[in-house]
């Protein structure tokens, strides 16, 4: 891996890395199971799925996966909802908003790589109270192939006009490592995001932080 010193651009993935929306996601889950006379479930239950997006949400929400005959319509249900409601109770991290003020200030361009279909992506990013806008935002229909392929994080590195190698990723899923680490860049995993059911200290990241702020521990930022 380049040394810290080379680091010229900073990406970070969108759902349990910058934005807790984890509520919105639950909320949007728990419309689906009202509308089948399903009680509610809690937020800590979805929480852990809110990074894998519809898939992962249905199948924990809805006992569904892709090859069920229902999973269809409950996930065009599930998106309906959400995109409705994408911004009631999402917020950025505590910490995020200083991190982002303080790559502003080091000269440091920051963007987002999601797998969000770009629909849902642009339309929470627009209502998110950034101090300074991500210079670049790659969605997952953004790229032939979403995380944890590479093509997103390299896209990312061509929008900004920076080599990959001179990039850091941070994000809350082993794809966002995988990803990382195909692509070249340094790894770091958000442990404070969903992270599913795994550990991040087994994901083999460069490094493993429990907040934003401790980002800036890491002497990526001077």
């Amino acid at each position: 891996m380049p040394p810290v010193s080379r680091i010229r651009a900073c990406l970070f993935d969108l759902d349990g890395t910058l934005a807790d929306t984890a509520p919105d996601l639950a909320a949007a889950l728990n419309r689906v199971r009202a509308d089948h006379a399903l009680p509610a479930l809690p937020l800590s239950t979805l929480r852990p799925m809110a990074s894998h997006g519809a898939r992962g949400l249905l199948a924990v929400g809805m006992s569904l996966t892709p090859d069920d005959p229902g999973y269809a319509a409950c996930k065009d249900q599930f998106l309906a909802y959400y995109l409705a409601a994408i911004h009631v109770h999402t917020t950025l991290f505590d910490g995020v908003a200083t991190l982002i003020r303080r790559l502003h200030a080091s000269g440091l361009p920051w963007g987002i790589v999601t797998n969000k279909l770009s629909l849902y992506t642009d339309a929470l990013v627009s209502r998110l109270p950034w101090p300074h806008p991500p210079q670049c935002i790659v969605s997952g229909d953004s790229t032939p192939r979403p995380k944890p392929a590479p093509d997103p994080l390299l896209h990312a590195a061509g929008q900004l006009g920076v080599a990959a190698t001179d990039c850091v990723y941070i994000g809350d899923d082993l794809r966002d490592v995988q990803a990382a680490r195909a692509a070249g860049m340094h790894a770091v995993a958000a442990a404070y995001g969903y992270c599913g059911h795994s550990e991040p200290l087994s994901w083999g990241a460069d490094a493993v932080i429990s907040s934003p702020l401790e980002f800036l521990e890491l002497g990526y930022i001077s």
